[in-house]
C-alpha cells in the first residue's frame, strides 16, 4: 500500500524534514508513526498525499509511484485516502450529517447515495441520533468521530491520521482507537501519527519511530492485548 525507497526531503540546509527514509507497509497493516515535535511526521504524511515531492528517493502509493503520477489525478489520489486531523475540521455551520454529507459532494455523489450512505456511516461511528446537532452542540470525542465519519465515508483504501486523539481524555481517545480498529478490520489501511505513547504501547501494532528526520525503530508487536481486543469486539 505504501513504499518509501530512500526518500529525503530537506527544507533548507538546516531543517531536514526526512533523511533517507526507506519502509512497506502491506494493505491491510494498522501502523503508529512516532517521534517528537519535528521528528518527520508530518512530512512523511505530506509525502503519502503529494503534497510535497521529495529530494531523492521514491514513495509510490498502491504500488503507483507519485513521482510519475499527473498533476490532474493527484484529487483522485487523495478521494482514495482518508485524513483524520487533531483539530477535526469541521465544518461550524454544518449539522453532523452536513458536514460527512460535504465529502460525497465534492465528488460528485448522487443524492440518493448520500442519503443512504451518511446514516450508515453515522451509526457506524455511534452517531446516529446526533444527525442534526452542530459541532458546537457535541463534544470534543463526537467531532472527532464526526471527522472519522467524514474521512471514512467513501470507503478510501487508505487512512491517514495526524494525533486523532491529541485533543482528547484517555477514555475517549481509546473509543477513537476502537473505532480505527474496526476500520482496520474491514481492509482498509491505517497510519497513525501519534505523540501517546500509552496509547501506542496499549494497542501493541506496528510502530515506526522518526528521529530527526531519519526512521530509527519498525517494530513489530504483533496482536493488541486481550484486554483491548474484548473492548473492541464488545463495542
Amino acid at each position: 500500500m505504501i513504499v518509501f525507497e530512500n526518500v529525503t526531503k530537506i527544507y533548507d540546509p538546516e531543517v531536514v524534514g526526512l533523511q533517507d527514509c526507506s519502509f512497506h507497509i502491506q494493505k491491510g497493516e494498522f501502523v503508529f508513526l512516532v517521534g517528537a515535535s519535528g521528528s518527520g511526521k508530518s512530512t512523511l504524511l505530506k509525502l503519502i498525499l503529494k503534497e510535497l515531492e521529495p529530494d531523492e528517493g521514491r514513495v509510490l502509493v498502491a504500488s503507483r509511484s507519485l513521482a510519475t503520477l499527473p498533476h490532474r489525478k493527484v484529487p483522485m489520489l487523495r478521494r482514495n485516502i482518508g485524513c483524520v486531523f487533531q483539530d477535526f475540521k469541521l465544518l461550524q455551520n454544518k449539522t453532523v450529517y452536513e458536514n460527512v454529507a460535504y465529502a460525497l459532494e465534492v465528488v460528485g455523489e448522487h443524492r440518493r447515495s448520500i442519503r443512504r450512505k451518511v446514516p450508515e456511516i453515522l451509526n457506524l461511528v455511534g452517531l446516529g441520533d446526533k444527525m442534526n446537532n452542530l459541532p458546537t452542540e457535541i463534544s470534543g470525542g463526537e467531532q472527532q468521530r464526526v471527522s472519522l465519519a467524514r474521512a471514512y465515508v467513501n470507503r478510501p483504501s487508505l487512512l491517514l491520521c495526524d494525533e486523532p486523539t491529541g485533543n482528547l481524555d484517555p477514555e475517549t481517545s481509546m473509543g477513537i482507537m476502537q473505532l480505527l480498529v474496526r476500520i482496520n478490520r474491514n481492509g482498509t489501511t491505517i497510519l497513525v501519527a501519534s505523540h501517546d505513547k500509552d496509547m501506542v504501547d496499549r494497542m501493541r501494532k506496528r510502530v515506526f519511530a522518526l528521529e530527526a528526520g531519519r526512521l530509527v525503530r519498525d517494530e513489530r508487536r504483533g496482536a493488541y492485548d486481550e484486554a483491548v481486543e474484548e473492548v473492541v469486539d464488545a463495542f
